[in-house]
């Protein structure tokens, strides 16, 4: 599977009674592929997924299937602390239509790499579906190591690429060094919007992206012109974009992002607890921000 270009990570947008935006929800996903994103990827970090019930989560899937199947690749955040748990959710994505899995490294546990490559391991040898390993050492206390990560791929042409949220330079560099020499097909994104542009200059494919539920149509001019390899042209939207990169990070993701979105009328909703509203300061600036934006880029 060749993998490349903006996957946005879908919000999944809560009602004022904190249920699922159903209709919101869509209308989200019609406005990416209006944009002609490359994929969506529902559950993840940004999408909340372990604060769903196993059936939301399912009618999250069941949505993004609906909407989105045929016209742009559909990835399903299917990780967890635990191997059982991954290998059913990864094979209940699976049998709803998802075209693939992004899964994050075990959190909590923090397994030696050994269990992260029998981790890996054993979902490749249970579920056939495409895998994007999903490397965050902050959010797991763990970092997949290069030579973690060649064995994987040595061994299971299921995993098809690999999502970065370091925020390394060097590492990404090594990354993509190791990887592209076993596999020269393999796939790397950022999984950090503000890294996506040096990313793609040292060989990555693209990046799995926050703020493209926001602007998906600036940062497929980003992504474009990067792997046109036009640089000057990439490097001046990395520039016009990175105040909007900054923006959506000022606290943890997804409560910028989903502040970002309801200030300028999209479905995104409250997080749900343990993440709460953005603090009074960081709501005033965003507010102010949001004003300075152009126009054309959520049309």
């Amino acid at each position: 599977m060749k993998l490349s270009g903006v996957f946005t990570a879908a919000v999944t947008p809560f009602d004022a009674k904190g249920s699922i935006d159903q209709e919101g929800f869509r209308q989200n996903l019609r406005f990416q592929l209006k944009h002609k994103v490359d994929g969506v990827v529902v559950l993840g970090t940004t999408g909340e997924g372990p604060t769903l019930t196993h059936d939301e989560k399912r009618l999250v899937i069941k949505i993004a299937v609906e909407e989105l199947k045929g016209q742009c690749t559909l990835f399903v955040g299917t990780g967890s602390y635990a191997t059982a748990a991954t290998v059913a959710a990864t094979q209940e994505a699976k049998d709803m239509g998802a075209d693939g899995a992004l899964i994050i490294a075990p959190y909590y546990n923090r397994p030696t790499q050994e269990g992260l490559l029998q981790h890996f391991s054993t979902i490749c040898q249970k579920v056939q579906l495409p895998v994007v390993i999903y490397n965050h050492p902050l959010r797991t206390g763990q970092t997949i190591h290069t030579e973690t990560l060649k064995r994987l791929i040595l061994n299971f042409p299921s995993i098809v690429g690999f999502k970065d949220c370091s925020n390394n330079i060097t590492y990404i560099h090594d990354v993509i060094e190791c990887a592209k020499g076993v596999r020269p097909d393999f796939n790397i994104f950022s999984g950090d919007d503000i890294l996506a542009f040096p990313l793609m200059a040292m060989g990555g494919q693209g990046v799995i992206s926050t703020v493209s539920n926001l602007i998906p149509g600036p940062m497929r001019s980003l992504v474009d012109a990067a792997a046109a390899e036009n640089y000057p042209l990439a490097r001046k939207w990395h520039y016009r974009l990175s105040p909007l990169f900054k923006a959506s990070s000022v606290e943890t993701n997804p409560i910028p992002i989903k502040a970002l979105m309801n200030l300028c009328s999209m479905a995104a909703g409250p997080c749900r607890l343990p993440l709460c509203e953005l603090t009074e300061e960081n709501s005033q600036q965003l507010a102010l921000f949001t004003k300075t934006l152009p126009t054309q880029w959520f049309s």
